[in-house]
């Protein structure tokens, strides 16, 4: 009997780093009967924190997923549940989870309330639609402010934020939280670690004033939203009954139009299980979102699949894992139909057909069997040869590509080698496994110093990566210094002229090429490249050789040979010989005509620039300030967050190696930094001349075959 898919939530935790989204989720684990006992981020004891440097840190580095069970209103809810990292080198986990859940718990710290990293996740959820919950945590702590988040909540994330809970009491004197559509107080005892630790009471006499006027808002954020409800609210407010809120909000939620929110204290076991209800009302289950789209690989036209078992299968592998006992696992999100285990897919992107031999339900990184996958589910799957992470599987008969997941390029790479010569075949082994399990990590080969170059999206990223090479993999490395990944382009367009001949004995070589090249489209990233000959000056069989050659061409600049990324090339005219020419001479040609003619074209040196954010006490402004300027650091803005400072500023990557060490020295310990990607910009030209020498760059020489 197919499951009740009304009865299944896809949900993740997201939130800034050290908001408490774990304890949240072992909190959950705990209350749902998953774990019998309370796993502890800062005992190392967490379920979802499963990795060795996860607990040793107290941060989440992989997005762990399991099952769980929920009663709510007497019936059995499934969640699938996917704890997600708040630090900003592993926003790909993030992005990634996204893509597959149908609704979220944006967690928030009642102290810190909403920081940059939340903002990165809102805007993430945003774009792939994904409707959401706020959860206030940390209630228990100085300085914890509820209807503060909820204000900033609407200014900084622009969010229709609903309270439908207020806390009873703050800091060391909070005790629970106001049910504002039952109008009945829940009060929590931390000490007991039975499945219902609270008693339900009459609301305190001091907040009735409060819970009036907040609860009137709620039934007015839900009334503007379903007309039937409007109508009630301005004839009889209180003939509105809570089942009439509660699907007015449901439905208000999975349409993106309020974020309801809650609050509690994960960590001393407040507010968990109103939070549990809460994902049961108001996030969507599957059959909610309804359907999926994607496009006919043998067609070109749109399909539509719905979130059913009988339609067709298909489903998306977001996520790739390597686990010592079962090897490479794939996640996968099933979007319709359903795959029995032993039985065979095709891969969209290969074209080829891929054995699923066993179905596992996740708990952490411990696997349970299961018989078959089914639509609305998340599961993982071993067996298969070559799925990538974002790839779509389906069945043969009826072929569909879901949306690409496109990763951001990495921004800082190291230099590594083997400590020893039987390291080296595992070296290759290893971070082959790990490139394939995270598309922001990427292996370049470096042929002229005949180095391994690792790249990431930060330092922490390599830092995990290298501690894994050593503990999962037995590797035993030399790094380097971390190194920028720099870019080239061109700022102007220049017409040029290749003739390409070789003559030794026999059949010759010859292409000759009119080229005009010059900086691609806004927003063109690649090789733009656009054939404009007339009367078969060129032949249409060696067109695609040309296009050849500057692609691969564009792998190493003219100034210090780092990547071009994007380039606009216009191919006007040419000739042939009839003998002499072939595909090969017009490649060569092309990738001449490339190293000849960029340097004419006002080549420049892109670097990284990082969007930073400093929380500072005012004392430390000054030469905070004065420190980011030495960097080549720009101020965007200065803003006040209760008694601290708030800097932001764009800064080059090449200047905030071991920003955080020297942030410490300068404020004493007490401001915090957060750092992630912003954009690339041009070089100083005083700085591009170190670049270049730094980089060794030997200007290739013409007989570039």
């Amino acid at each position: 009997m197919a499951r009740d898919l009304r009865l299944t939530r896809n949900i993740g935790i997201m939130a800034h780093i050290d908001a408490g989204k774990t304890t949240t989720s072992e909190r959950i684990l705990f209350y749902t009967g998953k774990t019998h006992k309370i796993g502890e981020v800062h005992e190392g004891g967490a379920t979802m924190d499963w990795m060795v440097q996860e607990q040793e840190r107290g941060i989440t580095i992989t997005s762990a997923a399991t099952t769980a069970f929920w009663k709510y209103n007497g019936e059995q809810y499934q969640i699938n549940l996917i704890d997600t990292p708040g630090h900003v080198d592993f926003t790909v986990e993030v992005e990634r989870s996204l893509r597959v859940l149908d609704g979220t718990i944006a967690t928030f710290c009642a102290v810190g309330r909403v920081q940059p990293q939340s903002e990165t996740v809102w805007r993430q959820a945003d774009k792939h639609r994904v409707p959401k919950i706020a959860y206030v945590n940390k209630m228990d702590r100085v300085g914890a402010d509820f209807l503060a988040v909820v204000s900033e909540m609407k200014e900084k994330l622009g969010a229709n934020a609903v309270p439908i809970a207020l806390p009873i009491g703050a800091e060391d004197k909070f005790q629970g939280i106001v049910d504002l559509i039952a109008m009945k107080g829940y009060f929590y005892d931390q000490e007991s670690k039975e499945l219902v630790n609270y008693e339900v009471r009459d609301i305190p006499e001091n907040m009735v004033a409060e819970c009036e006027e907040w609860r009137g808002k709620l039934i007015e954020a839900a009334a503007e939203y379903d007309e039937a409800l409007m109508e009630k609210f301005f004839e009889d407010p209180d003939s509105i009954t809570a089942e009439e809120i509660i699907a007015a909000i449901r439905k208000a939620t999975i349409d993106m139009a309020i974020v309801p929110i809650t609050c509690g204290s994960s960590f001393k076991n407040k507010g968990v299980q109103f939070l549990l209800d809460a994902v049961m009302r108001y996030l969507p289950s599957p059959l909610d979102k309804g359907q999926v789209e994607g496009t006919n690989p043998n067609t070109g036209d749109a399909e539509v699949r719905k979130f059913n078992v009988k339609e067709p299968f298909c489903a998306l592998v977001f996520k790739i894992a390597t686990d010592p006992f079962v090897g490479r696992l794939a996640f996968m999100r099933a979007y319709s139909g359903k795959l029995d285990a032993g039985s065979y897919v095709l891969n969209t992107r290969s074209g080829k057909k891929e054995r699923i031999s066993r179905l596992f339900q996740m708990h952490s990184n411990k696997q349970n069997p299961i018989e078959f996958v089914e639509a609305g589910d998340i599961c993982a799957a071993v067996g298969f040869k070559e799925l990538r992470t974002g790839d779509t599987v389906c069945i043969e008969s009826n072929p569909i590509v879901l949306e690409q997941m496109t990763f951001p390029d990495p921004v800082i790479g190291l230099a590594v080698e083997p400590k020893t010569q039987k390291d080296l075949d595992k070296l290759g082994i290893a971070l082959g496994k790990l490139a394939e399990e995270d598309p922001t990590f990427t292996v370049k080969a470096d042929h002229e110093t005949g180095q391994t170059v690792i790249s990431g999206m930060g330092e922490l990223h390599l830092d995990i990566i290298v501690d894994r090479l050593r503990r999962e993999f037995g590797v035993e490395i030399n790094q380097g210094a971390p190194q920028v990944n720099y870019k080239e382009a061109i700022r102007s367009t220049v017409q040029h002229r290749e003739v390409f001949k070789k003559q030794s004995g026999g059949k010759g070589k010859f292409a000759d090429i009119i080229v005009e090249i010059g900086p691609a489209d806004e927003g063109v990233t690649g090789l733009q490249f656009i054939d404009e000959v007339k009367g078969g000056n060129v032949p249409k069989e060696f067109i695609p050789a040309v296009e050849k050659g500057f692609k691969s061409a564009m792998a190493n600049g003219v100034l210090a040979g780092y990547e071009v990324t994007s380039l606009k090339v216009k191919l006007k005219d040419g000739s042939f010989h009839p003998v002499d020419s072939d595909a090969l001479s017009f490649e060569i040609a092309a990738r001449q005509a490339f190293r000849k003619a960029l340097p004419k074209a006002t080549p420049v040196i892109m670097e990284p620039i990082m969007a930073l954010e400093v929380v500072t006490p005012e004392d430390y402004m000054g030469d905070i300030i004065g420190d980011l300027n030495k960097r080549r650091g720009q101020i965007t803005s200065m803003d006040a967050n209760g008694n601290a400072r708030v800097v932001k500023a764009n800064v080059p990557l090449s200047e905030q190696f071991g920003y955080v060490t020297i942030l410490r020295t300068i404020s004493s310990g007490r401001a915090t930094s957060t750092m992630q990607f912003s954009h690339y910009a041009d070089l100083p030209a005083a700085l591009a001349k170190d670049v270049i020498e730094k980089s060794g760059n030997k200007k290739l020489g013409e007989d570039d075959e």
